[in-house]
């Protein structure tokens, strides 16, 4: 009988230790796809320097009215859209 539970309690903290192990595995996974999720699900970060639509427009707008030149406007144009 002594061998007996001595195997039933061996089994017992085997088991136990491989369910702390596998609820470790999980918690640490679940966190992980939590943080993929939150990434996913952020919008992507806005350029620097505000509106792009409005400085766009603004620019267009002078280069109407012959403020910019065509190659003027289109340099600026480009460091708005690349954000530089």
């Amino acid at each position: 009988m002594p061998g007996l539970l001595r195997a039933v309690g061996r089994t017992a903290v085997i088991a136990g230790t491989a369910t702390a192990v596998s609820g470790n595995v999980q918690r640490r996974q679940a966190e992980r796809h939590a943080g993929d999720a939150q990434q996913q699900a952020a919008p992507p970060p806005a350029p620097a320097g505000g509106d792009i639509v409005g400085k766009l427009t603004q620019l267009a707008e002078l280069n109407a009215s012959g403020t910019l030149t065509d190659e003027q406007f289109a340099t600026a144009a480009r460091k708005e859209l690349l954000g530089q």
